[in-house]
This record gives C-alpha cells, sequence and structure tokens, in this order.
C-alpha cells in the first residue's frame, strides 16, 4: 500500500508539472560571467553584445541600464543581445544584468567610450 501511494503521489506530481525545471538550469539565479565587449566608442553603430554566464533559461533577458533588450538564447550560458546605436550615442557606464523568470543576474559595467 506503501509503495502504491508513492507511486500515485509521483504521477501526480509530474503530472502536474512539478518535478520539471521549466525555469533557469538547475532552479538557481542567472550569473553573468563576461559581456563581449566590454566597452564600445560612442556615436558607433548598433551591435550583438554577448552576454557569457550561467543559469540562462529561454526567456532570459538581457537589460542595458534598466532598459530590456532584444535578447536571443543560445545556451544556458551564453545570450546575445542586440544594442542599438541610440543607446551608444553619448559616452557613459552602463549596468547590463539579466532577468531569467523574474530572478536578476549580478551587473557587470559596460562602457561607452
Amino acid at each position: 500500500m506503501k509503495l502504491v501511494c508513492v507511486v500515485l503521489l509521483t504521477i501526480i506530481t509530474l503530472g502536474c508539472g512539478y518535478g520539471h525545471n521549466y525555469g533557469t538550469m538547475g532552479g538557481s539565479a542567472p550569473q553573468l560571467m563576461q559581456v563581449v565587449p566590454n566597452a564600445v566608442n560612442a556615436g558607433g553603430p548598433s551591435f550583438t553584445l554577448t552576454v557569457n554566464g550561467s543559469s540562462f533559461s529561454m526567456n532570459s533577458v538581457v537589460y542595458w541600464n534598466a532598459m530590456p533588450l532584444s535578447t536571443k538564447f543560445l545556451t544556458a550560458n551564453q545570450l546575445v543581445a542586440t544594442v542599438s546605436a541610440s543607446l551608444i550615442a553619448m559616452p557613459q557606464t552602463v549596468t547590463v544584468y539579466v532577468n531569467s523568470n523574474g530572478t536578476v543576474s549580478n551587473t557587470m559595467r559596460f562602457t561607452v567610450n
């Protein structure tokens, strides 16, 4: 009887979506390790920012000074985002981070020279 209850509980739990991690990998917060490039010259053209780290998910979004960027998921360790020319028109230091399923990563600085 105990085995039957365990099996039924497992089936019900899996059937409801519990036990599956559809969000970040391993359920941990996303972590930034590197942004490439980490600096550009002011007034330049739009560019693709590569974000390397861990625990990214399919719906992770890269943020540029609290503004979401168009982001493409490559792997749980890499995202790419498009930075428009208007965002780098003037010299500044920018804060870059990732939001993944409502969980925010650490931040990294990006320099617009």
